[in-house]
């Protein structure tokens, strides 16, 4: 992977009424291919370091945007403005699949970089479990001459 762009990560996640908001920034890979653009980035585990993930955010225009987790454990996660989807969670204690229902989508996205933003919810047998947000923000990294 060619890490020649800072990915930021900001999550927010509401259950209830608590509000827990996770920022990750990290180098990273971003193209566009077949029509679409590709966030490629390594997550490590705070509490363990050679633990990590390999996520993917492929995005669709400005209806799509499919994550991609891969490591100790494994989800896809397919957001749909508008749209419900099932989407299966790989977890330590077991696979969960989960409903997701994508309420906003907005793609910034050229180039050169830009702003991707994603508004969901979640559910567990038809029952709220948290809204979410997504905000990635992909920037060239100084001397980067590999575009």
């Amino acid at each position: 992977m060619k890490e020649n762009f800072l990915i930021t990560v900001t999550g927010t996640q509401i259950i209830d009424s608590d509000k827990e908001t996770i920022k990750l920034t990290t180098a990273g890979e971003f193209t566009f291919e077949d029509g679409k653009f590709y966030i490629r980035y390594r997550e490590y585990d705070n509490e363990n370091p050679s633990i990590y993930f390999d996520n993917t955010v492929e995005v669709q225009g400005n209806d799509i945007v499919t994550i991609i987790r891969k490591g100790v454990t494994n989800s896809r996660l397919i957001l749909e403005r508008g749209r419900r989807h099932q989407c299966h969670y790989n977890t330590m204690f077991g696979d969960l699949m989960v409903g997701v229902f994508t309420n906003v989508i907005e793609n910034d996205l050229k180039e050169k970089g830009g702003v991707l933003q994603a508004s969901y919810t979640l559910d567990f047998n038809a029952g709220l479990v948290s809204k979410n947000e997504i905000h990635i923000k992909v920037t060239e990294k100084e001397g980067n001459t590999n575009v």
